[in-house]
């Protein structure tokens, strides 16, 4: 069974920065696809960043490009999202996720497998 656990989240004022991490356990098939996406209060779950964890293919939804990066460390099973320059509009449940898909898009939560529980981040101006 795969878990996966996020921390990291917090509250930051405008221009400030957190990084996420997310650990996986339970992982018997890679590479695999795992992603980040956010959901704000009344809005639909979003993609925010992707990552192949057999390369080095990275994936960013456009509000983020330049201020998040995605990273890996696969001796360490996890992958983190360095947020950067946040904003009040970046408030959200932050989730992790992986998928084994083949083709697809990225941004789409259906073709993710397994899910952490999310980290809360908060950005007040």
């Amino acid at each position: 069974q795969v878990m996966l656990v996020e921390s990291g989240g917090g509250s930051v004022q405008a221009g400030g920065s957190l990084r996420l991490s997310c650990a996986a356990s339970g992982v018997t098939y890679s590479p695999f696809y795992m992603g980040w996406f956010r959901q704000a209060p009344g809005k639909e779950r979003e993609g925010v960043a992707s990552i192949w964890t057999g390369g080095r293919r990275t994936d960013y939804a456009d509000p983020v490009k330049g201020r998040f990066i995605i990273s890996q460390d696969n001796a360490k099973n996890t992958v983190y999202l360095q947020m950067n320059n946040l904003k009040p509009e970046d408030t959200a449940m932050y989730y992790c996720a992986a998928s084994w898909r083949v083709g697809g898009d990225w941004r789409e939560a259906t073709g993710y497998h397994y899910w952490g529980q999310g980290t809360q981040v908060t950005v007040s101006s």
